[in-house]
């Protein structure tokens, strides 16, 4: 009986199936089961490698590369690390290859060379977006080519300081029995490229498309193939642009650069906090200010809140820029501990500017800016606020808090109430609005 040589995998978890189906069922994600190949089997053992004692493993320092834009090299953890495989996600038109084209060209500036290798444009639409980012290098390499083998070659031949593959779903290997995008192609391609990148020490980056749900697409095994992983945020609607690490064994993640799109491309906001909050407005119900960290900087930002009147019916809470279950607790907190009536109202929450929250350091910052609203009374405009909120309504200390106040007292902010003033939610409403 002949061997079945097909199955799906799911591109969200990695698992396989004999069949299609439509519903994956380790992960419980739709429409995720895409036809791949089987493993190929393994080959006989060879002579055994010998380990080697950790004291007599060489010393190397890591030599990193600027890439010319510093807040690309903040994300990076310092810049391009020799053999490193970065990949590169974000939604269609947010900027992936307006930046790393500009990168690209003020490398090529220098004594280096950049071999660019689009799959999805061709060479003479790269141009258009050139000329309009003033590229007129001649060590920028451009190659038009899908076949990774094809591109490797060209890569050990022209032995650029940078290989950028815009994208990883756009190429593909001509012995894979499968289309280009699939996940058998995207898994080899990457795995392949990321091999060329530890043989040579040529860093390599991938762009990758994002998924409508925001993942980066492909299969999840992608993500751990490479060295770093890199996703652009915020609406490509708006000017600006946030540039987060999710990934990176050379350096620290969640590590934010923060961009503004123009017509001569994507340009460095050394100073986040004065963007987040220059259109704030004054003595306005519902706004609170945050000093959030980032990786390895404080962030001021802005906090908004909307509650509506009571109603009838179920309530809706909408949370952009901070974690919905996050808001609920939240939200319960204010209600059980603080006296206010939240269960009939519509509430609203969010981060002016497009920037993601994670950290519970918000939740103070989040539950005066939703009482602020409930009252109508403005919070004071010099107060910054810090702090984890408990479900007994209990102020929690958080991390970093000296460089969040040296941060907010820069920018003129000379309140800032913090865990160590205020040890319960009521103390820190009462505070604020007294």
């Amino acid at each position: 009986m002949a061997r079945n040589l097909t199955v799906f995998e799911c591109t969200a978890c990695g698992y396989q199936s004999p069949k299609w189906l439509g519903r994956c069922p380790e992960c419980g994600a739709w429409s995720t089961l895409e036809q791949s190949s089987p493993d190929k089997p393994r080959s006989a053992p060879g002579t055994a490698a010998r380990p080697i004692p950790f004291p007599e493993i060489p010393k190397t320092g890591v030599s990193r590369t600027s890439t010319g834009i510093p807040e690309l090299d903040r994300v990076l953890g310092g810049g391009l690390v020799p053999g490193a495989a970065i990949l590169l996600g974000g939604e269609p038109g947010i900027g992936k290859s307006t930046i790393l084209l500009q990168a690209a060209s003020l490398l090529a500036s220098g004594d280096h060379s950049v071999l660019y290798v689009t799959g999805e444009e061709s060479a003479t639409q790269l141009r258009l977006r050139g000329d309009r980012l003033s590229v007129k290098e001649k060590s920028l390499l451009v190659l038009e080519e899908t076949e990774v083998d094809r591109i490797t070659a060209a890569a050990k031949d022209n032995s650029p300081a940078l290989l950028i593959i815009d994208s990883i779903q756009a190429v593909s290997c001509s012995d894979v029995a499968s289309v280009p995008g699939s996940v058998a192609q995207v898994r080899e391609s990457a795995t392949r490229l990321v091999r060329l990148a530890k043989s040579t020490n040529l860093p390599v980056i991938l762009v990758g498309h994002v998924t409508k749900e925001g993942g980066l697409a492909g299969p999840r095994a992608l993500e751990h193939v490479v060295d770093t992983v890199v996703q652009f945020e915020g609406d490509r609607h708006h000017a600006h642009r946030i540039l987060r690490t999710l990934k990176n064994r050379f350096g620290p993640s969640d590590e934010i650069g923060v961009f503004r799109m123009t017509s001569q491309g994507l340009l460095e906001v050394p100073n986040p906090s004065e963007v987040f909050l220059a259109e704030r407005p004054e003595n306005v119900p519902g706004s609170a200010v945050h000093a959030a960290i980032e990786g390895t900087r404080p962030i001021l930002v802005e906090i908004q809140a909307l509650v509506g009147e009571p109603m009838q019916g179920n309530p809706r809470r909408t949370a952009l820029g901070i974690d919905s279950q996050r808001l609920a607790l939240i939200l319960a907190v204010l209600q059980r501990r603080a006296g206010l009536t939240l269960s009939d109202r519509d509430v609203f929450v969010n981060v002016a500017g497009g920037l993601s929250l994670t950290e519970p350091a918000s939740d103070l910052a989040v539950a005066a800016a939703v009482a602020s609203s409930f009252h109508r009374k403005p919070i004071p405009q010099d107060w910054a606020l810090i702090g984890e909120l408990g479900l007994a309504g209990e102020l929690r200390s958080v991390s970093r808090l000296d460089a969040r106040i040296k941060e907010a007292e820069r920018l003129g902010f000379n309140q800032t109430l913090t865990p160590n003033r205020a040890k319960h939610l009521t103390d820190a409403l009462d505070a604020l609005f007294r």
